[in-house]
């Protein structure tokens, strides 16, 4: 963990946006730490992730992975009783601003693990590519995305971290240890 980070337990946001810089995802959450894998953060049930036109209470728990690196992703695990095991939102620019706070940019194609008969899947290649026209996505930005997807998805079906039990797990007890109103 690097020192500009927040202290674990610190309440913020995770600032979503489209490719034209407009609003969407923003996500109520909590900084649990960092691993290896990058830095995490938790939901509890009751918490709100609201966009422009949609706003949910979580009725599950989560843990969120912003990864080091340049990674075009950010994965989220969610907790029984969800029945979306894994869900992963393919994502430019995931990084921390300049406010302290986790932000990307949603490229719309997002890895699902669900633990009902939908199984594993790729989900919004409808939404991909509408707005890869729409934005106009350059093609290195596509070509890196529908690769990293295909990557990510066999990833998720092989169980590999850190998208397995054993990587999240511990991210769950460091959430459900925090005491938090």
């Amino acid at each position: 963990m690097t020192s500009d980070r927040p202290a674990v337990g610190t309440r913020l946001l995770f600032r979503w946006r489209k490719w034209d810089g407009s609003p969407h995802w923003v996500h109520e959450c909590v900084y649990l730490g960092a691993d290896e894998w990058g830095d995490w953060f938790g939901q509890l049930p009751g918490w709100r992730s609201a966009r422009p036109g949609r706003d949910v209470t979580l009725d599950a728990a989560c843990v969120v992975l912003l990864p080091s690196g340049s990674e075009a992703w950010t994965l989220t695990r969610n907790a029984l009783p969800s029945p979306t095991r894994v869900y992963i939102d393919l994502a430019w620019e995931a990084k921390w601003d300049g406010r302290g706070e986790p932000t990307a940019i949603d490229m719309d194609l997002d890895v699902v693990h669900r633990l009902d008969e939908r199984g594993l899947y790729i989900d919004d290649r409808d939404e991909w590519d509408e707005h890869r026209a729409q934005y106009g996505y350059p093609a290195d930005v596509q070509e890196s995305i529908e690769a990293v997807t295909a990557v990510l998805e066999r990833e998720v079906r092989d169980d590999v971290a850190p998208f397995d039990d054993a990587t999240t797990h511990r991210w769950f007890a460091v959430l459900a240890d925090l005491e938090l109103v």
